[in-house]
């Protein structure tokens, strides 16, 4: 087969948990792969460890994908819906003399392991029961595959070039465990097999499988898949990225207020490049996507890069949709409720006004509560530095003279404190940042003119009134 001819890939992850930041990229070069040659992305779900798999996980893991947009063509299939299809597999290699029976116990396993490391041999199976010539009673065989000690087994990898296994090193793997659920290995050549998969895009970390699982395909008579090992992903200190290094999980980053676009962007370019650019649009990244530009060292995960890059999807997003995700965390936090959002084209105004201070959209329903909430807290601190005596009176007056602005926009708001502060022989500051403090509760907000436009007449001259009383 070519490399491009035919191209069905898939991603396959196992339902134990959430969905992380690895897996997440994994899926996306495959899907990439697959969009790229017009070819099949495939979802696979490896749910054979019954003690953890559960069904949370997988709609977890489909949630995910559907937020990155990241859809399939085929599936999710699901391995435990598969039983016979593998049953049927080990019965072929049982009787073709490529698989045998094995009775040992894993306490009879290990004490060999331990007798064989310290005759300094490998603690590799012994091929006990391939010799019985009748079953151990009393106890459910395993199965093994048997497989080549002779000769080399070469992975000749896209991305990191051909990596050759001594066979000697390699085991006789179990297949088929005794409770009769297939093991990893041989669940996922059968499947590939009988998906007709042409790429295998995974994660380093099952390289070492790779030898143990081309051995199956010919002991099947299969062409192998071509193989496309990613270098892993690791944290700041160069070490496994792991939860220390901060959140993992794409649920994680929809909590954090990410964009979807933001950490699909992201993710392509941590370990691929297209020349120095940093910004890709997801039918760019499909046009442009290669294999051969995937790096072979591991890639180092950066938050502030990642943050940047959502504050830059952010301004670029439309605001109708901007609004409609606030409104979602906002109800999230049951700051409004449903019924009671606001008018969609003042809360578009809202949105437009908290973008260039917003990274995340966390970070604008933070700066979106004082608008909405009927009060505010005010910082203690903030109001100890800036509503002072002195100050009163300006805030009354302010509140005053802001009473009578009509039509009540920035340019005529700008008015008033250019003529206040004229008048009054002061900095802008002065008046600014007590206003600031009287009518969001804190020093830090998008410009005082927009601030007062957006808040309205009502509720800043209130506000304004309300520091005048309590300060």
């Amino acid at each position: 087969m070519s490399s491009t001819s035919n191209v069905r890939v898939r991603f396959a992850p196992s339902p134990t948990g959430a969905l992380h930041i690895g897996g997440v990229r994994t899926a996306l070069f495959n899907w990439l792969f697959a969009r790229h040659f017009g070819g099949k992305f495939v979802l696979r779900i490896e749910d054979t460890d019954q003690t953890r798999s559960t069904d949370e996980s997988i709609k977890i893991i489909l949630d995910g994908m559907k937020w990155l947009g990241l859809s399939w063509d085929e599936g999710p299939f699901r391995q435990t819906d598969r039983m016979d299809i593998y049953r049927s597999h080990v019965d072929q290699l049982l009787k073709e003399g490529k698989a045998y029976y094995c009775y040992c116990t894993p306490e009879e396993l290990e004490t060999r392991r331990k007798l064989a490391m310290a005759a300094g041999k490998p603690p590799k199976y012994d091929r006990k029961c391939r010799s019985l010539s009748a079953p151990v009673s009393g106890r459910t065989p395993a199965v093994r595959f048997l497989s080549s000690d002779e000769g080399q087994t070469i992975v000749r990898d896209l991305i990191r070039g051909p990596v050759t296994f001594e066979n000697q090193q390699l085991d006789d793997l179990i297949i088929l465990r005794s409770d009769g659920l297939p093991t990893y290995n041989f669940a996922v050549v059968v499947d590939d097999v009988t998906m007709n998969i042409s790429h295998v895009i995974r994660g380093d970390d099952h390289l070492n499988n790779t030898p143990r699982q081309i051995q199956l395909y010919h002991a099947f008579g299969y062409e192998p898949p071509q193989f496309a090992h990613l270098p892993m992903i690791l944290g700041s200190d160069k070490t496994k990225l792991s939860k220390r290094h901060g959140a993992t999980a794409v649920t994680e980053y929809i909590d954090l207020g990410y964009l979807p676009e933001a950490l699909v962007n992201y993710l392509a370019r941590l370990g691929w490049s297209h020349g120095d650019q940093e910004i890709f649009q997801l039918q760019e990244l499909t046009e442009k996507f290669s294999l051969e530009n995937v790096g072979k060292a591991p890639s180092v995960f950066n938050p502030e890069k990642l943050l940047w890059l959502n504050h830059h999807y952010i301004q670029q997003t439309d605001l109708g949709r901007l609004a409609s995700l606030l409104i979602d965390l906002l109800k999230k936090d049951d700051i409004i409720v449903a019924g009671g959002e606001p008018d969609q084209e003042w809360l578009k105004k809202l949105v437009k006004i908290l973008i260039e201070r917003s990274h995340t959209l966390v970070e604008m329903k933070t700066g979106a509560i004082p608008f909405l909430v009927e009060e505010i807290t005010i910082d203690q601190k903030a109001k100890s530095k800036h509503l002072t005596p002195d100050v009163v009176p300006l805030l009354s007056e302010l509140a005053a003279r802001l009473n009578t602005v009509d039509p009540f926009t920035h340019a005529e708001i700008e008015k008033v404190f250019n003529a206040m502060v004229a008048e009054k022989g002061i900095k802008l500051g002065k008046l600014a940042q007590p206003s600031r403090v009287a009518l969001t509760g804190g020093t830090v907000s998008p410009g005082i003119y927009d601030v007062i436009e957006v808040m309205g007449k009502q509720k800043t001259i209130s506000r304004l009134n309300a520091a005048v009383k309590a300060a």
